[in-house]
């Protein structure tokens, strides 16, 4: 008797619950499955690094936005990917110098910051 309450999933519950499937994207984080990544930033850019262990640079997809990086499991024929990470930022990449490495497992991706116009005077007609 005592063993099935050390079976029990909160997780399992929660879905069945719910029935949402964001939930899926928790338990997959609290299970471990999820990649973690460590995310570094300074005045003038953000570095992410992702620890991909027995991947390769075919199998991942980046996706460049606005504010934010997109990392996903590239997926095969036929199936949806495995996970993606989305980072988000607090400023505007510049995209023409976004610069990414997959090395020993591990991807780094550089994402500079973009320069801001400054200040214009405008004039009135």
């Amino acid at each position: 008797m005592m063993s099935n309450i050390l079976q029990f999933d909160p997780w399992d519950l929660l879905e069945e619950i719910t029935g949402a499937p964001q939930w899926r994207t928790l338990r997959n984080r609290a299970c471990g499955r999820f990649p973690p990544a460590n995310v570094y930033a300074n005045a003038e850019k953000t570095l992410v690094e992702m620890e991909l262990t027995g991947k390769c640079a075919k199998d991942v997809d980046l996706t460049l936005e606005a504010q934010a990086l997109v990392i996903a499991d590239k997926p095969a024929e036929g199936r949806q990917a495995a996970w993606s990470r989305r980072v988000n930022l607090p400023y505007r990449i510049d995209a023409g110098k976004v610069s990414a490495k997959f090395e020993d497992g591990i991807l780094r991706v550089e994402l500079p910051k973009e320069e801001a116009e400054g200040v214009r005077k405008i004039e009135i007609a």
